[in-house]
Protein backbone atom coordinates (compact mmCIF):
# COMPACT_ATOMS: atom_id res chain seq x y z
CA UNK A 1 0.00 0.00 0.00
CA UNK A 2 1.24 3.82 -1.21
CA UNK A 3 0.91 6.34 1.92
CA UNK A 4 3.16 8.49 -0.70
CA UNK A 5 6.03 9.36 1.95
CA UNK A 6 9.45 8.31 0.02
CA UNK A 7 12.67 8.97 1.61
CA UNK A 8 13.58 11.50 -0.43
CA UNK A 9 11.16 13.52 0.65
CA UNK A 10 11.23 16.78 2.80
CA UNK A 11 11.06 14.25 6.05
CA UNK A 12 14.50 12.84 5.11
CA UNK A 13 16.84 15.33 7.22
CA UNK A 14 14.26 15.08 10.58
CA UNK A 15 14.31 10.64 10.03
CA UNK A 16 18.34 11.22 10.25
CA UNK A 17 18.37 13.51 12.58
CA UNK A 18 16.25 11.73 15.19
CA UNK A 19 18.08 8.16 13.89
CA UNK A 20 21.11 9.48 15.12
CA UNK A 21 19.56 10.26 18.35
CA UNK A 22 17.87 6.77 18.73
CA UNK A 23 21.49 5.00 18.15
CA UNK A 24 22.69 7.04 20.83
CA UNK A 25 20.18 5.70 23.60
CA UNK A 26 20.61 2.78 25.87
CA UNK A 27 17.69 0.52 24.57
CA UNK A 28 16.73 -0.45 28.26
CA UNK A 29 16.31 3.35 29.31
CA UNK A 30 13.84 4.00 25.88
CA UNK A 31 11.83 0.79 27.08
CA UNK A 32 11.65 2.03 30.59
CA UNK A 33 10.53 5.11 29.44
CA UNK A 34 8.47 4.50 26.67
CA UNK A 35 7.01 0.90 27.83
CA UNK A 36 8.00 -0.45 24.56
CA UNK A 37 9.01 -3.82 25.34
CA UNK A 38 13.19 -4.76 24.54
CA UNK A 39 14.30 -8.16 23.62
CA UNK A 40 17.80 -8.03 24.14
CA UNK A 41 18.35 -11.28 22.32
CA UNK A 42 16.84 -10.33 19.52
CA UNK A 43 17.95 -6.51 19.72
CA UNK A 44 14.23 -5.81 18.94
CA UNK A 45 11.10 -3.26 20.55
CA UNK A 46 7.73 -4.86 20.55
CA UNK A 47 5.51 -1.49 19.08
CA UNK A 48 2.03 -1.28 18.44
CA UNK A 49 0.39 1.24 15.80
CA UNK A 50 -3.50 1.37 15.42
CA UNK A 51 -3.74 -2.51 16.14
CA UNK A 52 -0.98 -3.87 14.31
CA UNK A 53 2.33 -4.80 16.38
CA UNK A 54 5.90 -3.96 14.91
CA UNK A 55 9.26 -4.97 15.71
CA UNK A 56 11.85 -2.63 15.64
CA UNK A 57 15.30 -3.35 15.35
CA UNK A 58 17.97 -1.74 17.85
CA UNK A 59 20.43 0.59 16.51
CA UNK A 60 19.41 0.39 12.99
CA UNK A 61 15.58 1.40 13.80
CA UNK A 62 14.69 -1.36 10.71
CA UNK A 63 10.77 -1.77 11.17
CA UNK A 64 8.68 -5.44 10.04
CA UNK A 65 5.41 -6.17 10.84
CA UNK A 66 3.64 -9.12 12.16
CA UNK A 67 1.21 -10.38 9.75
CA UNK A 68 -2.68 -9.63 11.25
CA UNK A 69 -6.03 -9.29 9.57
CA UNK A 70 -5.72 -5.38 9.32
CA UNK A 71 -3.41 -5.69 6.29
CA UNK A 72 -2.49 -2.33 5.74
CA UNK A 73 0.87 -1.25 7.47
CA UNK A 74 1.90 2.34 7.77
CA UNK A 75 5.30 2.23 10.47
CA UNK A 76 6.72 0.00 7.63
CA UNK A 77 6.43 2.80 5.09
CA UNK A 78 5.12 5.91 5.78
CA UNK A 79 7.67 7.98 6.79
CA UNK A 80 5.80 10.75 8.61
CA UNK A 81 4.81 7.62 10.99
CA UNK A 82 8.47 6.38 11.07
CA UNK A 83 9.89 9.90 12.44
CA UNK A 84 7.01 9.72 15.06
CA UNK A 85 7.03 6.60 16.80
CA UNK A 86 11.32 7.47 16.27
CA UNK A 87 10.91 10.43 17.59
CA UNK A 88 8.55 9.68 20.54
CA UNK A 89 11.44 6.68 21.33
CA UNK A 90 14.65 9.25 21.25
CA UNK A 91 12.90 12.19 23.25
CA UNK A 92 9.12 11.59 25.21
CA UNK A 93 7.74 9.13 27.91
CA UNK A 94 4.49 7.35 28.03
CA UNK A 95 2.25 8.87 30.83
CA UNK A 96 -1.22 7.15 31.71
CA UNK A 97 -4.63 8.68 30.77
CA UNK A 98 -6.96 10.00 33.56
CA UNK A 99 -9.85 8.91 30.93
CA UNK A 100 -11.00 12.05 29.78
CA UNK A 101 -10.46 12.95 26.19
CA UNK A 102 -9.12 16.70 24.99
CA UNK A 103 -9.58 18.70 21.82
CA UNK A 104 -6.60 20.05 19.70
CA UNK A 105 -6.58 23.80 21.76
CA UNK A 106 -6.33 22.33 24.98
CA UNK A 107 -2.98 20.73 23.82
CA UNK A 108 0.13 23.44 24.88
CA UNK A 109 0.55 25.73 21.65
CA UNK A 110 -2.53 24.15 19.93
CA UNK A 111 -3.90 27.61 19.50
CA UNK A 112 -1.15 28.66 17.21
CA UNK A 113 -1.08 26.09 15.25
CA UNK A 114 -5.04 24.81 15.41
CA UNK A 115 -5.34 26.56 11.39
CA UNK A 116 -2.75 24.03 9.96
CA UNK A 117 -4.44 21.08 12.23
CA UNK A 118 -7.96 22.29 11.25
CA UNK A 119 -7.16 21.99 7.09
CA UNK A 120 -4.73 19.28 7.50
CA UNK A 121 -6.78 16.89 9.88
CA UNK A 122 -10.23 18.51 10.57
CA UNK A 123 -11.61 19.55 7.14
CA UNK A 124 -10.14 16.17 5.63
CA UNK A 125 -12.23 14.20 7.97
CA UNK A 126 -14.85 15.83 7.39
CA UNK A 127 -15.02 16.00 3.82
CA UNK A 128 -13.59 12.46 3.44
CA UNK A 129 -16.30 10.77 5.25
CA UNK A 130 -18.88 12.96 6.41
CA UNK A 131 -21.03 12.24 3.50
CA UNK A 132 -19.55 8.20 3.58
CA UNK A 133 -20.35 7.15 6.99
CA UNK A 134 -20.88 3.46 6.51
CA UNK A 135 -17.37 3.47 4.64
CA UNK A 136 -16.11 5.09 7.94
CA UNK A 137 -18.01 2.72 10.09
CA UNK A 138 -16.56 -0.09 8.10
CA UNK A 139 -13.28 0.93 8.50
CA UNK A 140 -13.23 1.52 11.92
CA UNK A 141 -15.11 -1.56 12.99
CA UNK A 142 -12.00 -3.35 10.73
CA UNK A 143 -9.30 -1.31 13.06
CA UNK A 144 -11.08 -2.49 16.40
CA UNK A 145 -12.27 0.65 17.12
CA UNK A 146 -14.66 1.61 19.78
CA UNK A 147 -18.03 2.98 18.98
CA UNK A 148 -18.83 5.99 20.95
CA UNK A 149 -22.21 7.85 21.47
CA UNK A 150 -21.08 11.73 20.13
CA UNK A 151 -22.32 13.22 16.45
CA UNK A 152 -23.35 11.27 14.22
CA UNK A 153 -20.79 8.23 13.75
CA UNK A 154 -17.78 8.70 16.18
CA UNK A 155 -15.37 5.97 17.28
CA UNK A 156 -12.24 5.58 19.44
CA UNK A 157 -9.28 4.44 18.31
CA UNK A 158 -6.12 2.81 20.33
CA UNK A 159 -3.18 5.19 18.37
CA UNK A 160 -0.24 3.25 20.17
CA UNK A 161 -0.41 1.78 23.82
CA UNK A 162 -2.44 4.00 26.65
CA UNK A 163 -2.99 6.95 23.75
CA UNK A 164 -6.58 7.20 22.39
CA UNK A 165 -7.81 9.61 19.83
CA UNK A 166 -11.49 9.96 19.29
CA UNK A 167 -12.51 10.69 15.58
CA UNK A 168 -16.02 12.22 15.66
CA UNK A 169 -18.02 13.08 12.26
CA UNK A 170 -21.72 15.02 11.43
CA UNK A 171 -23.06 14.12 8.56
CA UNK A 172 -23.74 16.75 6.02
CA UNK A 173 -27.01 17.75 4.29
CA UNK A 174 -28.92 20.16 1.94
CA UNK A 175 -28.16 23.23 4.18
CA UNK A 176 -24.89 21.97 5.75
CA UNK A 177 -21.29 21.01 4.74
CA UNK A 178 -20.28 17.85 6.88
CA UNK A 179 -18.27 18.41 10.10
CA UNK A 180 -15.59 16.72 12.57
CA UNK A 181 -13.95 16.50 15.69
CA UNK A 182 -10.60 14.86 16.87
CA UNK A 183 -10.60 14.42 20.12
CA UNK A 184 -7.16 12.92 21.98
CA UNK A 185 -6.70 11.51 25.44
CA UNK A 186 -5.77 13.65 27.89
CA UNK A 187 -1.79 11.86 28.21
CA UNK A 188 -1.24 13.28 24.50
CA UNK A 189 -0.16 16.61 25.97
CA UNK A 190 2.33 15.05 27.87
CA UNK A 191 3.44 12.65 25.30
CA UNK A 192 3.51 14.55 22.01
CA UNK A 193 4.42 18.35 20.98
CA UNK A 194 0.92 19.72 19.47
CA UNK A 195 2.77 19.52 16.17
CA UNK A 196 2.98 15.87 16.42
CA UNK A 197 -0.43 15.63 17.16
CA UNK A 198 -1.50 16.81 13.30
CA UNK A 199 0.62 14.25 12.39
CA UNK A 200 -1.09 11.69 13.78
CA UNK A 201 -4.21 12.65 12.33
CA UNK A 202 -2.46 12.96 9.07
CA UNK A 203 -1.45 9.22 9.73
CA UNK A 204 -4.40 7.94 11.00
CA UNK A 205 -6.82 9.39 8.23
CA UNK A 206 -4.25 8.32 5.61
CA UNK A 207 -4.83 4.83 7.49
CA UNK A 208 -8.56 5.01 7.21
CA UNK A 209 -8.30 6.17 3.42
CA UNK A 210 -5.82 3.08 2.81
CA UNK A 211 -8.03 0.33 4.44
CA UNK A 212 -11.16 1.87 2.54
CA UNK A 213 -9.49 1.36 -0.86
CA UNK A 214 -8.30 -2.27 1.13
CA UNK A 215 -11.89 -3.25 1.80
CA UNK A 216 -13.96 -2.23 -1.14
Amino acid sequence: MNFDYAKDSKEQRPYEHYLAAYKELDPKEISERTGFPYDEETKMFTVHLMGSTYLVSFPDYEIHHVEDSIGVYPLDEAMNAKILVMRFMAERHMTLSTGKFITYHDVPWGEVYFRQFQGRCLMRFAFSYGNKLEQFQKVMEHLGAEKSAEGDCAYTLEFMDHLFVKFILWEGDDEFPPSSQILFSDNFAACFAAEDLAVVGDISINMMKALEKKLS
